[in-house]
């Protein structure tokens, strides 16, 4: 769009492509003006019933030369036009006047009732407050099971804090050399020592008695 009142503003290669014109009176007292008057009738499709250039310097109050687009989008011929003056009222309009225009109106009905859909903006903003709230009662939940006491388990009738529990780190084995030796149980240990302890035994019953025979013999 373009409004001016010098129609030496707008390029002649522009004001002849122009769709739709409007050209109110020009008045031309010198030759600059009178040069902007041939300029705005030579970009004007030409009408054969008058001049132009002549009637723009004519023009009275309210009237003008019109162009616009015809249906196969060619500029009309330019017309001498009485333009109606805009009316209007300042001010709201009364409860009346609003219920009439809207019951004239082709789309009553469709929006008389008030819908308040539920935006991209919350769905996002419900989602995100429900992930907050799981990661919350997760947080919750860890916090509790840390501040539970450990379970205490008992072996022959004796209570030892802490068995059983799945906290516990299982004992590892530490690979020795290739001789294939491995650590002694607790088990294995004692059953070691008692045997040593009895071949130890035996083996002193058998001493005592063969130096027993052997006094006997000399005497």
């Amino acid at each position: 769009y373009f409004v001016t009142q010098n129609p030496m503003d707008v390029p002649q290669t522009v004001l002849a492509q122009l769709g739709n014109r409007v050209q109110h009176a020009l008045r031309a007292y010198t030759p600059l003006e009178q040069k902007a008057v041939r300029t705005a009738a030579d970009t004007f499709r030409p009408n054969p019933d008058f001049n132009c250039a002549t009637v723009i310097t004519t023009l009275g109050t309210g009237e003008a030369l019109v162009s616009t687009i015809e249906a196969k989008g060619a500029p009309s011929i330019v017309q001498r036009t009485l333009i109606r003056p805009p009316s209007s009222r300042l001010g709201p309009i009364t409860d009346a006047e609003r219920k009439q225009v809207m019951d004239v109106s082709p789309v009553r009905g469709l929006y008389d009732e008030d819908f308040d859909r539920e935006s991209a903006f919350e769905i996002l903003t419900r989602k995100a407050e429900n992930a907050a709230q799981r990661q919350a009662q997760a947080d919750r939940q860890a916090q509790q099971e840390q501040a539970q006491p450990k379970t205490s388990g008992t072996i022959g009738g004796w209570t030892l804090p802490g068995f059983g529990t799945d906290d516990t780190p299982e004992p590892q084995v530490k690979q020795q050399k290739k001789t294939g030796y491995q650590r002694e149980t607790v088990m294995e240990a004692a059953m070691k020592s008692a045997a040593r302890s009895v071949a130890t035994a035996v083996g002193a019953a058998i001493v005592r008695g063969i130096l027993g025979s052997l006094g006997g013999r000399r005497r």
